[in-house]
């Protein structure tokens, strides 16, 4: 119900937010159309380009850039995606073949290239330095967090702050950026600004935590993911590292083997010892505290159908099932 409520507050700025991604993909070359349409087209929630059209409205905006910005949040999110699954090898995602399983892992870097340098044309096209700085900064904190996490790789001895660095980096800075750009175009005090992008790093933890909860215990068809993919690459994340923390030594012992050596074939063996240690219920709670910061980091914004949606949209963060 959530979805579609959300859907159809924002329909007539997605469908201008779907106009420019289609215009400003095109490219002479055929490889880039085929490549960047392919991975657009694959069903994603759109949710980070959504931010920054509620965070412009929600702040009043009255022009026609956050549709622009909203385009650029999607194609520097699409980069990365495309990038990710070179590094991960991985060939599912959202159900469907990668893009580096469809045409190679060379083509995914490249145009994930492409869409890196267009969303950087893009964003100089509006004209305001506040705008460039915030993406620049992104983009390269998002680079650091991928470094990151290829470090934290086969290792089991990631303590959570350590993961959680990954997540802020990662995930959650792209959604910090994408709250903050509705805030510059709405032209907020300095105070609301900074509650949009804490709304944002808090909504992109409670996010990735979920994600992580969902690769362990998620519908295989809902989430067009395979359960234990995490496993498989070898990450650490934080149902495994609090299982670690809580189990016996003989289940550490599974849980560290299963880590080093990216093991799935003991998947049914790590996932009774996450589910005998409450490891999934811990990062669901963990979840939810940052949802419920999130909400309140935004609180005093002056109410409308855009801030309401928001608040909905932290806890749906945490329910949602894929």
């Amino acid at each position: 119900m959530f979805l579609e409520n959300l859907k159809q507050l924002l329909a007539v700025d997605m469908l201008a937010v779907d106009y420019v991604i289609r215009t400003r993909l095109s490219s002479e070359v055929v490889l880039v159309n085929q490549v960047a349409e392919y991975i657009i087209n694959s069903g994603g929630k759109r949710l980070r380009p959504a931010l920054v059209v509620l965070s412009a409205n929600a702040f009043g905006y009255q022009g026609k850039f956050h549709h622009d910005l909203a385009a650029v949040v999607e194609f520097i999110h699409t980069a990365t995606l495309l990038h990710d699954d070179v590094v991960d090898e991985s060939d599912l995602r959202r159900g469907r073949a990668t893009a580096s399983a469809l045409f190679g892992n060379a083509a995914s870097v490249l145009v994930g290239d492409f869409l890196y340098s267009r969303a950087f044309q893009m964003m100089v096209e509006v004209g305001e330095m506040r705008v460039m700085q915030t993406l620049a900064d992104a983009t390269n904190v998002i680079a650091e967090g991928e470094v990151l996490q290829l470090l934290n790789c086969h290792d089991a001895d990631v303590e959570i702050a350590n993961y959680m660095r990954v997540i802020h980096c990662k995930t959650a800075k792209l959604f910090e950026a994408a709250m903050r750009l509705g805030a510059i175009l709405g032209k907020a005090s300095a105070i609301d600004e900074a509650a949009a992008a804490k709304y944002g790093i808090h909504l992109g933890t409670a996010f990735q935590l979920i994600d992580d909860v969902l690769d362990y215990s998620a519908n295989e068809q809902e989430t067009g993911k395979h359960l234990g993919d995490d496993l498989a690459e070898g990450k650490p994340t934080l149902p495994l590292i609090y299982a670690m923390q809580h189990g016996s030594a003989e289940q550490v012992a599974v849980v560290r083997n299963a880590i080093e050596q990216g093991d799935v074939s003991k998947f049914a063996d790590v996932l009774e010892i996450i589910r005998h240690t409450g490891a999934l219920d811990f990062t669901r709670q963990q979840a939810q505290l940052e949802a419920e910061m999130a909400c309140a980091a935004i609180a005093h914004l002056a109410d409308s159908a855009y801030k309401n949606s928001l608040l909905s949209l932290a806890q749906f963060a945490v329910s949602r099932k894929f």
